[in-house]
C-alpha cells in the first residue's frame, strides 16, 4: 500500500474535493454491485488526465493524455507561475440505445497545475496536441542554459 499525503486544498480546486471524489467512488461501487449504472454519475466524475514531464538543457516539456478530447474543449494558462490545463471529456450520447457492460473511462472536468521555475522563457511557450496527446515545451532563458567553456591546459 503506498503512503500518499493528503492535501485538503490541492491547487485550484475547491474545498473537499477529496471528500467528494470518494463520494463519487462509493456510489460507483453500490451502482457496480448492483448492476445500474447511469450517464449522469459518469459525467460528474472528476479525473486527471496522466502527464509525462522532462526536461533537457534547453527546455521543459509536459505531455498529457487526452483521449477523446477536442482541442477547442482544452484551455491552457500561465499565470505568474503556475501554469493551469483545463478541459471537459463529454460523455457523447447516441440516438440508438446502447446497452454498456462495463464503464471504467471517466468522463467531465479537468484540471491540473504545474508551478513552473522562474528559469521558463514565459514569451516562447509552445503547444500542440496531436492523437489525443497535448505537448506543452517551456524554453528555457538564453542566461539559464548551461554554458560551455573550452579551458585548454597547458
Amino acid at each position: 500500500m503506498a503512503i500518499i499525503k493528503w492535501n485538503p486544498y490541492p491547487t485550484g480546486w475547491a474545498p473537499f474535493q477529496d471528500l467528494v471524489t470518494i463520494q463519487d467512488r462509493i456510489n460507483n461501487l453500490f451502482e457496480d454491485s448492483m448492476g445500474y449504472r447511469d450517464d449522469r454519475s459518469l459525467a460528474s466524475t472528476t479525473w486527471k488526465p496522466l502527464v509525462d514531464i522532462f526536461e533537457d538543457e534547453e527546455a521543459i516539456t509536459i505531455k498529457a493524455e487526452l483521449p477523446e478530447v477536442d482541442e477547442k474543449d482544452v484551455q491552457i494558462n500561465l499565470d505568474n507561475n503556475m501554469l493551469t490545463i483545463k478541459g471537459e471529456r463529454k460523455l457523447e450520447k447516441e440516438e440508438k440505445k446502447e446497452s454498456y457492460h462495463r464503464v471504467e473511462r471517466y468522463y467531465g472536468q479537468f484540471q491540473r497545475s504545474f508551478e513552473l521555475p522562474t528559469t521558463v522563457d514565459r514569451k516562447n511557450i509552445a503547444a500542440s496536441y496531436d492523437k489525443g496527446v497535448l505537448k506543452i515545451v517551456l524554453p528555457k532563458k538564453e542566461e539559464s542554459q548551461p554554458k560551455k567553456v573550452k579551458i585548454e591546459i597547458k
